[in-house]
C-alpha cells in the first residue's frame, strides 16, 4: 500500500473536524425541519437551542444564498435553493431501492418474513421478500399480485389510491391472489355495470379504518393460519408509493395493531416517507 493511500485511509476513520459556525448553522436548519412549520427568530432559536443573537446572522447569510427565506409575518422557511435541492435529492430517490435496507431490518428485527409490494399495471404487486428463518408455507412470490379485497397489502393500497383507478382495478379482482369476484366487491352489480357500481359500504368502511390508522390486519385468512399487518409509504406528494408487510404464523406474534410488531413495522414505514419528503399533516389540522 502506499504512503497516500495510507494516509486517505486514515483519514477516512479519524473524526473530520468541521467549521464550528456551519455546525451552528446546521442545527437552525435541523431545527426548522423538525417544526414541519415556517418558524419565527425566537421560536427557530428557542428549537435550535441557542439565543436569538447568534441564531440571526446565521439566519440572514441563509437568507443571502437562498437556503431560507422570510415571509411578511417574520417567519423563516425553505427558501429556493433549499427547494432546488429537496427537488434533486427526490428525483436520485428509488422507493424499492431505498427501502430494501429497511425490509431486511424489519424481517431480522422482527424474526418474521417481510413483503413490499408497488402497484404495478395488474394490480399491488411483491416486488420483495424477506423470508424469516422460520420460511412461510404460502403462495406467495416476487411477482405474486395481490387483491384489494382480501389481503392486507391490497387492502392498504385500496385505501389510498385514487377512487376511478381502485374502482377499474376492482373490476377485475378475481384474477388475482384471495382475489374477489365482482359481485363480492359491488352492491346491486346487476343493477348497473361494474365499473359505475356502487361499492360495497363494508369495504369503504374498512378502507376509512385503515386510513384512520394507517395499518391493516389479515387474521388467517386469506391463507389459514398465517397473520399479515401491512402499512403504506408515502413520497413527497403524499401519494402511496410502496407497502410493506410483516407475516408470521398465527399465535407466534402479537398481530394487534398497538403491539410490537405493528409499532415497529409503523416506524419504519414513518422513516422511508420521511425519507421520501412525506410530511405528515399536523394533528387535527
Amino acid at each position: 500500500m502506499t504512503t497516500e493511500a495510507i494516509d486517505a485511509s486514515t483519514a477516512d476513520t479519524k473524526p473530520q473536524r468541521g467549521i464550528q459556525s456551519l455546525d451552528s448553522t446546521g442545527e437552525l436548519l435541523a431545527a426548522l425541519v423538525a417544526a414541519g412549520v415556517p418558524l419565527t427568530l425566537r421560536d427557530l432559536a428557542a428549537a435550535a437551542g441557542m439565543p436569538p443573537a447568534k441564531a440571526f446572522p446565521h439566519l440572514v447569510s441563509l437568507q443571502k444564498i437562498g437556503l431560507l427565506s422570510r415571509d411578511a409575518d417574520g417567519c423563516f422557511a425553505a427558501g429556493p435553493l433549499a427547494l432546488e435541492l429537496g427537488l434533486i435529492g427526490l428525483q436520485r430517490l428509488s422507493p424499492t431501492r431505498e427501502a430494501e435496507a429497511e425490509v431486511v431490518e424489519l424481517a431480522a428485527s422482527t424474526d418474521m418474513s417481510v413483503a413490499m409490494a408497488v402497484l404495478g399495471p395488474l394490480g399491488p404487486t411483491v416486488v420483495r421478500l424477506e423470508e424469516s428463518p422460520r420460511p412461510l408455507h404460502v403462495s406467495l412470490r416476487v411477482g405474486t399480485v395481490m387483491s384489494l379485497v382480501n389481503t392486507a397489502i391490497g387492502r392498504v393500497f385500496g385505501a389510498y389510491i385514487a377512487d376511478d383507478v381502485r374502482r377499474d382495478l376492482l373490476g377485475q379482482d378475481g384474477l388475482r391472489l384471495a382475489g374477489a369476484e365482482p359481485a363480492e366487491i359491488f352492491a346491486q352489480p346487476a343493477a348497473r355495470s361494474v365499473a359505475a357500481a356502487r361499492l360495497q359500504p363494508g369495504y369503504l368502511q374498512r378502507l376509512a379504518q385503515i386510513r384512520a390508522s394507517g395499518i391493516d390486519t389479515a387474521l388467517n385468512k386469506p391463507i389459514p393460519g398465517i397473520n399479515t399487518l401491512a402499512a403504506p409509504v408515502f413520497d413527497h406528494t403524499g401519494s402511496i408509493c410502496v407497502v410493506i408487510a410483516v407475516m408470521g404464523p398465527a399465535g407466534s406474534f402479537d398481530s394487534d395493531t398497538a403491539g410490537h410488531p405493528a409499532l415497529t413495522l409503523l416506524a419504519a414505514t414513518q422513516r422511508l416517507s420521511h425519507r421520501f419528503g412525506y410530511m405528515a399533516a399536523p394533528a387535527g389540522s
